[in-house]
């Protein structure tokens, strides 16, 4: 386990699938991240590559070649090696290999950074193709955050509030782990989602079409408690459903899950990301602490 520590956090990640396992505040002791108890779910914060949500069958199609790959990827439970390493800033890098490309058939380099900038976490993605020919991806975040005064006797968690305060839509997951490209609005009281026992009965929440860039978690007070900043054109929101979990997931994706049935090729899928030979995929988003640290 790798750890990093500025005066208000102190984070620690992990070379398995280059995960950030902890982020806890200095000087109240408080965890931020969920600890991954497997009677609810068995991560923190797995980084999803090369797909994002689920192909449909678990089988795709590139070139007339069928593969097969299971929920999310394979990134999230391979060793990464450590490339760099300050106080406050970490640096994970995974190559394709022999039993990658028989998954999945690009030449890769995936490059994982951490970084503390004061109460902030800021997390850092490189996708390299170093081949001659494009390729193809999807990459997305699954971080997982405790719900703030969690009491499971209780059926009210909090809020979301958003950058955009109406007219929010979102789809739904359909059949084995895919999507149905029905709409649904996202309804808002006082501009605030909110949360409770019964908010994930249908599985995660899939906001598309760059609908929001900000997502914070607010108390049962209304009190910001985190947030995230992202750039990506999706996001999803997510907790086990039925099982009154004490954590809610917040997840910028470049990507997401097929549509039901989907029978296309992958560089055709929704979302899906292209690189041409050479070029380099960059992105990034940031995890705010609000209260004192």
């Amino acid at each position: 386990m790798v750890t990093l520590s500025n005066q208000q956090l102190t984070v620690q990640v992990s070379p398995e699938g280059a995960e950030l396992c902890s982020i806890r505040g200095n000087r109240s002791q408080t965890e931020y991240l969920w600890q991954a108890d497997p009677a609810y779910w068995k991560r923190h914060s797995p980084v999803l590559f090369p797909i994002v949500g689920s192909v449909w069958e678990n089988t795709y199609r590139q070139n007339g070649q069928t593969y097969s790959l299971s929920q999310h990827g394979f990134a999230r439970d391979m060793t990464f090696s450590l490339i760099s390493q300050t106080e406050t800033e970490v640096w994970f890098r995974l190559e394709s290999n022999e039993e990658t490309l028989k998954k999945y058939p690009f030449p890769f380099v995936l490059e994982i950074g951490y970084r503390l900038e004061q109460q902030s976490v800021r997390v850092m993605w490189r996708v390299i193709n170093p081949a001659s020919q494009e390729m193809f991806f999807q990459i997305g975040a699954h971080p997982a955050f405790y719900y703030p005064d969690f009491c499971p006797d209780t059926a009210e968690r909090g809020f979301f509030s958003f950058d955009k305060k109406d007219g929010l839509s979102c789809i739904l997951i359909a059949e084995k782990g895919c999507v149905a490209l029905d709409k649904h609005p996202v309804s808002l009281q006082d501009g605030l989602l909110p949360l409770d026992i019964h908010t994930f009965d249908r599985d995660a929440l899939v906001l598309e079409d760059r609908q929001i860039s900000q997502v914070t978690l607010l108390d049962k007070q209304k009190q910001p408690h985190l947030s995230l900043e992202f750039t990506a054109p999706v996001v999803g929101l997510w907790s086990p459903p039925a099982k009154n979990a004490p954590f809610v997931c917040i997840e910028p994706w470049y990507g997401r899950c097929d549509r039901v049935h989907y029978a296309g090729e992958y560089k055709d899928k929704d979302w899906i990301q292209q690189l041409n030979g050479g070029e380099t995929f960059e992105a990034d988003y940031t995890i705010t602490l609000y209260k004192e640290c």
